[in-house]
């Protein structure tokens, strides 16, 4: 086994393998509600910006260009009820995914430092620990952890996988006792546009930072709002010393968001209707998917946000995968995001609308069908992606 291999967990993506080859056996094709990619064009308004910024032959800058600061700083005020948010409270990053797993680096932790984050989770938070040889910590309230060592704490609301929406009072209470014990926060708010059942708070919101931002950070991602996960469009805001060091960091390691990708954000966060639009797809696709998949005997938890179901029959989570499987529909097992979610699938809404008909119109699948489906193997595999 190499040094690497030996730090990072083990994430069977692999093991649905035999579960997707069942699933694309289906009449009907396979419906892939395991991955929440999105499958809707990107609007032409970014399109537009970034067919005008093509011709850029020289280096981005890592902080991004003044127009991309301006579109940052406004985007957070505007939506995130924000206040007195400067230049040096926003910083590009290339995709969520390589901020989550390269920030405990970045900050400079290591062994003997601690990193926490929910116990059911994205499985990066984990990996970003790893490697740089901190200690990986889940919690189910972080307010009850032991502060010593403890460098820096994930939340992540809403929540992937289960669409869980941490309330006001409880971010309050949160970033409360994190400023009181010295503990980074940071807030992972890729899905705060998508609220369905709630309405998500940041942890910017002056009610629950107290309009400073000392300590607290959130991450965003233009990846679900904007159908731009290939772009790799995604930014940091907060606190203006924690991100001045990472600037210079970031500078260093020739971490650069691409010139017309950061034309794109522009345009992007600029424009609120394309948001609308999409929102709207992504609602009618969930209560199509969540009426068929409760007639199927399943019970919804949480799930009041972000692009996924999260479902149980109260039974193994593999034989949940299998079952929908023989129905022609590949789902996540919850066990990839912590043995917490053994019983539990994660279901994306991000597949088209011909495909979530397909799916909802899915008949209940004989039980007896099961037993020639293939068990899962073991072998190791790379993290799911975002």
């Amino acid at each position: 086994m190499s040094a690497v291999s030996s730090r990072l967990p083990v994430f069977p993506w692999d093991r649905l393998t035999p579960y997707k080859t069942t699933a694309q056996a289906h009449p009907d094709g396979i419906v892939d509600l395991s991955v929440g990619t999105p499958v809707d064009p990107v609007p032409e308004v970014i399109r537009q910006a970034l067919v005008a910024a093509a011709d850029s032959p020289g280096y981005p800058t890592v902080w991004g260009t003044e127009a991309l600061r301006d579109a940052l700083t406004g985007w957070v005020e505007r939506r995130l009820g924000a206040t007195g948010v400067t230049h040096a409270n926003v910083l590009p990053v290339v995709g969520s995914k390589e901020l989550v797993a390269w920030l405990p680096t970045q900050l400079g932790l290591g062994p003997g430092d601690r990193v926490a984050y929910p116990r059911l989770a994205y499985p990066t938070y984990e990996v970003g620990a790893r490697l740089c040889g901190a200690e990986p910590v889940v919690y189910d309230d972080p307010t009850e952890l032991d502060p010593a060592g403890l460098k820096l704490l994930w939340l992540n609301s809403p929540s992937n996988p289960t669409g869980r929406v941490l309330a006001k009072d409880e971010l309050v209470r949160i970033v409360a006792w994190a400023r009181e014990h010295g503990v980074l926060v940071f807030s992972d708010e890729c899905y705060l546009e998508l609220g369905w059942e709630a309405e998500p708070v940041s942890v910017l919101h002056p009610d629950v930072c107290g309009g400073h931002y000392e300590g607290i950070v959130a991450v965003h991602s233009l990846s679900k709002r904007s159908n731009l996960a290939g772009y790799r469009a995604a930014f940091i805001a907060g606190d203006a010393a924690v991100l001045g060091e990472l600037l210079l960091i970031r500078k260093h390691g020739g971490m650069m968001t691409p010139a017309p990708v950061q034309a794109a954000t522009v345009a992007a966060l600029g424009d609120d209707t394309h948001v609308a639009e999409q929102r709207a797809r992504y609602a009618d696709r969930r209560l199509a998917l969540r009426a068929a998949l409760e007639a199927h005997g399943f019970r919804i938890e949480h799930s009041e946000a972000s692009l996924y179901l999260w479902a149980t029959r109260d039974e193994p989570c593999w034989e949940t995968v299998a079952y929908l499987a023989q129905l022609g529909i590949l789902v996540a097992p919850g066990d990839f995001y912590g043995p917490a979610g053994e019983s539990f699938v994660r279901v994306a809404f991000t597949a088209t609308d011909e495909r979530v008909a397909q799916a909802a119109s899915a008949p209940v699948a004989p039980s007896a069908a099961l037993a020639a489906i293939p068990r899962p193997s073991t072998r190791p595999a790379p993290p799911p992606p975002r």
